[in-house]
């Protein structure tokens, strides 16, 4: 299938820079800190394409996007849409973008204790904040119930979620869990689980009776503005289902 690309033609490409300045002379004056959005991102693309600047391509990729923050979540081909980023810079912005992620976990912090649904929410909304498709999630715990692992075992579809147990224990046991939770995201918003979610966690259940690794809970992560109980999570286990 051929890959679309997001047009420039008619839009705004003007992005409004301090004192007309260039983002590199800002940068040598005042600072990366100086520099806006746009500008950090049009100093990693270093160059346009034939009558659209760099400026202009990172003032459509965060209209794209929503906003920088938008970009937490791109994958290369995200970025690939956009007319005139190829797939060198792609790989290099996808990766400059992992590796922020990957600072703002602090090493020192003792492993998160995870014994709630609200914690078990909180500590996935942002990771699923604006994801149009389903993920499954595998929390791996110690005995003390802290987290050892978090694996993401499938992404779906906009309407469904696939997880087979098999996956999940087999994932479980590779990390040397005593214990796990589940968890995956409703795109919607309404994290009111579906008759699908209450099959696979029937299933699950029964899976975690044989092998031997307790199921402490299944979540389903929404957002507090779409759930109409206001809590933006759903526990099977606070619904009596496990």
């Amino acid at each position: 299938m051929k890959q679309s690309t997001f047009d420039l033609n008619g839009l705004d490409q003007t992005p409004v820079i301090a004192c007309g300045e260039e983002p590199q002379q800002r940068f040598e004056a005042y600072g990366v800190a100086a520099l806006s959005d746009t500008e950090l991102i049009a100093l990693l693309l270093h160059s346009g394409i034939k009558g659209h600047s760099a400026l202009s391509l990172a003032s459509q990729l965060i209209a794209q996007a929503g906003s920088i923050a938008g970009l937490a979540h791109w994958q290369p081909v995200d970025f690939q849409r956009l007319k005139g980023i190829g797939s060198g810079k792609a790989r290099q912005l996808a990766t400059l973008v992992e590796i922020g992620r990957r600072m703002m976990k602090d090493p020192t912090v003792a492993a998160p204790h995870l014994d709630r649904p609200d914690l078990i929410a909180a500590h996935l909304w942002p990771i699923t904040k604006g994801l149009e498709i389903e993920k499954f999630w595998v929390f791996c715990l110690n005995r003390k119930n802290r987290l050892k692992k978090l694996v993401e075992i499938t992404s779906g579809t906009a309407t469904s979620s696939l997880a087979h147990p098999r996956e999940v224990f087999r994932t479980a046991i590779q990390f040397g869990a005593t214990a796990i939770i589940c968890a995956h995201n409703h795109p919607s918003g309404d994290p009111a689980p579906s008759a699908a979610d209450l099959q696979v966690t029937r299933q699950l259940r029964e899976a975690a009776k044989a092998i031997d690794i307790e199921l402490l809970d299944h979540v389903v992560v929404g957002n507090a503005s779409a759930d109409p109980t206001g809590l933006g999570y759903y526990s099977f286990r606070q619904s009596g289902v496990l």
